[in-house]
């Protein structure tokens, strides 16, 4: 999925989130790909804020890290 130039900030704060529940479950990005069923290379990408994520996506996140969607998207400075 590509992304708009201007959203690019978003994209990589939305990213630092995947990254902090990754690491509060103590799950490697390889760990964290199994249990997605995607590449580990996607995962990286997301981290990066590189790539857009899908709904489906964003909602199998949400059940593996045990948190609501709004959580991914509470963007702090």
């Amino acid at each position: 999925m590509t992304m708009k130039e201007e959203y690019r900030d978003l994209y990589r704060k939305f990213g630092l989130n995947v990254v902090y529940y990754r690491k509060r479950m103590r799950v490697t990005q390889e760990g964290l790909a199994e249990l997605l069923d995607i590449q580990r290379s996607h995962i990286s990408a997301i981290e990066l804020g590189n790539v857009g994520v899908s709904f489906d996506l964003i909602f199998k996140m949400c059940e593996v890290f045990q948190i609501k969607p709004k959580d991914l998207f509470d963007f702090r400075d």
